[in-house]
């Protein structure tokens, strides 16, 4: 009985908490972060894209005025996560939830979303099922299957790999680029001849890297999520002295983040990777979000900025389309469909699955001017998330 009694009280407090905020003129967007621990860089990274967004087109949409109420999950922590959505909507009496970093957690706030009819922007979060937690959520960044499907077919038949070893972190996103990566492979004839999965916070990976060695494999194929393990990765490939112009190296674009390219050195020089965006991008538009982010934050975007970036995008178009109505089946109404020239490239919000069309782009770590670069030389345009497109509709 008690527990009955909690779910009913739990299911009214959302229900009232979901009321909009916005009649005083305020929009409040609650967001979820991870500020602290192993993936805090990430979360400011994020945080900082969403405040280069506001920074430039201001903080008023349709005459309301944007107030954004900023959470730390504290890292990969989903009780944490979902109780802190709970908490924006019922104690903050948010209109929309945005943010999440991480899978686990952004599932976590889908169930938030779902039960009090919340518009939410996924920033990051990259497992293809996360749209589908809730039918108000949007993504404004990846899904790991775009991903990496588009690179294994690309590997196999443009990349000249015809045997790999698959490396991946044993969670949500690893799982999906693993799958992703050997479904496409194999599809266009490649062999996966050996593969590991390793924890999620594992801090050394040179046991890992030798098992590979050991196999003399043609190419490795890796995932790891973006913060300090892709440098940690790239030091255990020098020092098991795997050189990716021998053995090919292939990965996402976490692999050769900036800070993994300054940590492996030239070490990291033959990498190849598939990714949505890298701020060494010429476009017009890209060149005048880096200037802005440059002088604001002091560093380069990364690919957790433009996420938090495009995803203000997505919550300030959906306000404007929405004639600033805030409740979740106006906003995401609105959301379905939307195109843009982001700093990233060409985009758009498939309308049947809310998830993110954009350009994949395969790159290779070069030397461009003395500086380790990801260097684009191919692309493939307008990818949907392969794993939704199967789904029967």
């Amino acid at each position: 009985m008690r527990k009955v009694l909690i779910g009913i009280l739990g299911a009214t407090a959302l229900a009232i908490g979901a009321s909009p905020a916005s009649a005083q003129g305020t929009v409040k967007i609650g967001v979820i972060m991870t500020l602290s621990g192993q993936f805090a860089d990430a979360g400011v990274q994020m945080q900082n894209g969403v405040k280069t967004y506001m920074q430039q087109f201001g903080d008023t949409v349709g005459g309301k005025k944007i107030e954004l109420i900023v959470k730390d999950s504290g890292g990969m922590a989903p009780d944490v996560a979902k109780r802190l959505a709970q908490e924006l909507v019922v104690r903050d009496r948010v209109d929309i939830l945005a943010g999440f970093v991480l899978t686990p957690n952004a599932l976590a706030g889908g169930d938030v979303s779902a039960e009090a009819k919340k518009f939410m922007v996924v920033m990051n979060a990259a497992t293809s099922i996360v749209t589908t937690k809730s039918p108000y959520i949007v993504r404004s960044s990846v899904t790991l299957p775009q991903v990496a499907e588009t690179f294994g077919k690309w590997a196999a038949t443009k990349g000249g790999v015809k045997k790999t070893y698959s490396m991946v972190t044993d969670y949500g996103p690893g799982h999906d680029f693993e799958a992703g990566f050997h479904r496409a492979f194999k599809e266009a004839g490649g062999e996966v001849i050996g593969q590991v999965r390793f924890p999620v916070a594992n801090p050394d990976f040179s046991a890992f890297i030798q098992r590979a060695k050991d196999l003399n494999p043609e190419s490795i194929m890796i995932f790891v999520p973006g913060g300090a393990q892709p440098a940690a990765l790239g030091k255990a490939f020098a020092e098991r002295g795997i050189d990716p112009n021998k053995t090919k190296i292939l990965g996402s674009g976490e692999t050769t983040a900036e800070q993994a390219l300054k940590s492996m050195g030239d070490a990291s020089l033959g990498i190849i990777t598939a990714w949505h965006y890298d701020y060494m991008s010429k476009d017009a538009k890209n060149v005048q979000f880096v200037k802005l982010y440059n002088d604001m934050h002091k560093r380069n975007p990364d690919f957790f900025s433009i996420g938090g970036y495009d995803g203000m995008h997505v919550i300030y178009e959906s306000l404007k389309k929405a004639g600033g109505k805030t409740d979740g089946d106006s906003l995401i109404a609105a959301a379905k469909g939307l195109k843009w020239d982001s700093p990233r490239g060409p985009m758009s919000i498939d309308p049947e699955t809310r998830d993110v069309v954009q350009t994949i782009y395969i790159r290779k770590v070069e030397k461009v001017s003395g500086e380790l670069t990801n260097v684009p030389f191919d692309k493939v345009e307008n990818v949907k998330d392969p794993v939704k497109a199967r789904m029967p509709r």
